[in-house]
């Protein structure tokens, strides 16, 4: 059985250092998605990078897809690390366009990543699809409403995903960090052990799609931060 692999975001912090932990895997191709795939940093026999544009176009996405073909000797994963990230306001100084920005790319993206991709899988021997959640959507914060709103939208079509999915062996699940450990969150984060590696993550992901047959519909959350203690 062949096992095929899309990480969408490739080329981003999360994406590039996620993608060491599959590389050591058992898949028989990868495909690398970003905007600019120069940035992956990876390249060789069982990879293939495809250049992508806004993914909140139907029509991009669908594009971004067209190479990959079903077939029912294969079983498809993707894992999704696309997202962005925005706060500062209250409600009441929230304008329209930050709420719209953060459901663009936090959900429509999401979604329409998702409605290609279930048309590979069923007409596949199946598959499954992880996204990159946060824990704001479960633990509310102020001042950081469009984006909390946004990712409560994607772990809701995960929860739709994983129900609908059962008819043609499609799961879903999304992993949620607090807080990643990128170069850029590391100006900022005063207490290092609260970050959640992008190795870490990649291994949960790579976790999930070995059992991908009895895992869906969950968020998994990272919080980080916890205390190991010699004995």
């Amino acid at each position: 059985m062949k096992k095929e692999l899309l990480i969408f975001g490739a080329g981003g912090d999360l994406g590039r250092q996620a993608l060491k932990c599959f590389l050591e895997k058992d898949y028989t191709m990868i495909y690398l998605f970003d905007r600019t795939p120069s940035k992956i940093g990876f390249e060789g026999p069982g990879l293939r990078a495809i250049e992508t544009r806004d993914l909140s176009d139907e029509a991009n996405v669908e594009k971004a897809f067209s190479g990959i073909k079903p077939e029912k000797d294969k079983l498809l994963f993707l894992f999704s690390t696309i997202g962005g990230f925005d706060a500062g306001t209250n409600i009441w100084d929230t304008p329209l366009s930050q709420m719209e920005a953060m459901l663009k790319i936090n959900f429509m993206t999401s979604f329409l990543i998702a409605r290609q991709f279930s048309r590979l899988v069923k007409d596949s021997a199946g598959g499954s699809i992880c996204f990159t959640s946060s824990m704001a959507a479960s633990r509310p914060e102020a001042k950081r409403s469009s984006y909390a709103v946004s990712k409560s939208a994607l772990n809701y079509l995960v929860s739709l995903l994983a129900l609908e999915g059962r008819e043609i062996g499609l799961s879903a699940n999304a992993v949620s960090p607090f807080i990643i450990d990128t170069p850029g969150n590391r100006t900022w984060v005063k207490d290092p052990g609260i970050m959640v590696s992008p190795e870490e993550i990649g291994n949960l992901v790579h976790t999930i799609f070995l059992n991908f047959r009895s895992l869906s519909g969950n968020v998994f959350e990272m919080p980080g931060n916890l205390k190991i203690h010699a004995s």
